[in-house]
């Protein structure tokens, strides 16, 4: 059975509004004023230390490990309170993802979001159920690029790791996609999509119309 894995955060969904809004809560709670803009979303999209850090930076202190680690459980709690304020599915997302699943693909989430949080954002966005399987960042002792996790998101949803690609927006999805020895399709209409031709995938995606004549082609 062939299957379709998806990151979530840049790839399925624009999610850095939130994001952006949690690192912004930190930093006002350390007595700045909000730090990052929209125009930060590349970065949010790597994750809430980064955003931390970044944030630091432009408030002119030194990159605290100490004081990110103290924050990041504060980010946490402050996005799964207003996680889905902001985030949208990318245009065409989901009618992909029926489509696949109508043509006989398995389609997962593998993404290096905690599980929790990946659950109750796809659970409140109306999408959890249309897909087979998800795997966070700590639902196994390992996380991407490792390509255990997107192993085990295609048997959970009843594929073959070996007829499965991975769709994502990130170094980090492309070396997944490597290290388990399946095609890599990358998204260009994310906040890093110009970066995604350098990274040679196995193919580009410009529009989510485009992806079931992709996943043919590559898991013919």
């Amino acid at each position: 059975m062939r299957s379709i894995v998806f990151d979530l955060d840049g790839t399925l969904a624009d999610t850095s509004g939130d994001l952006v809004a949690a690192a912004n809560y930190c930093f006002r709670d350390m007595g700045a004023g909000d730090q990052l803009t929209v125009a930060d979303a590349g970065t949010a999209l790597r994750g809430g230390r980064a955003m931390l850090l970044l944030g630091l930076e432009r408030m002119g202190r030194p990159a605290d490990e100490a004081l990110v680690a103290r924050y990041y459980q504060v980010l946490l709690d402050a996005y799964e309170a207003e996680i889905d304020t902001h985030s949208v599915f990318y245009p065409g997302a989901l009618d992909a993802v029926a489509a696949l699943a109508g043509a006989d693909f398995k389609v997962a989430v593998c993404t290096n979001k905690p599980e929790y949080l990946a659950r109750q954002l796809m659970q409140k966005m109306g999408a959890l159920d249309l897909f087979g399987a998800l795997i966070g960042a700590d639902t196994l002792p390992v996380r991407k690029p490792d390509p255990e996790p997107l192993r085990e998101a295609v048997r959970r949803a009843g594929g073959d790791p070996a007829r499965a690609l991975m769709v994502g927006d990130t170094i980090t999805d492309h070396d997944t996609a490597r290290a388990a020895g399946v095609p890599s399709v990358l998204v260009t209409f994310g906040p890093n999509g110009g970066d995604m031709p350098a990274l040679a995938p196995d193919a580009l995606l410009h529009d989510y119309s485009e992806l079931p004549e992709i996943a043919e082609r590559l898991l013919a």
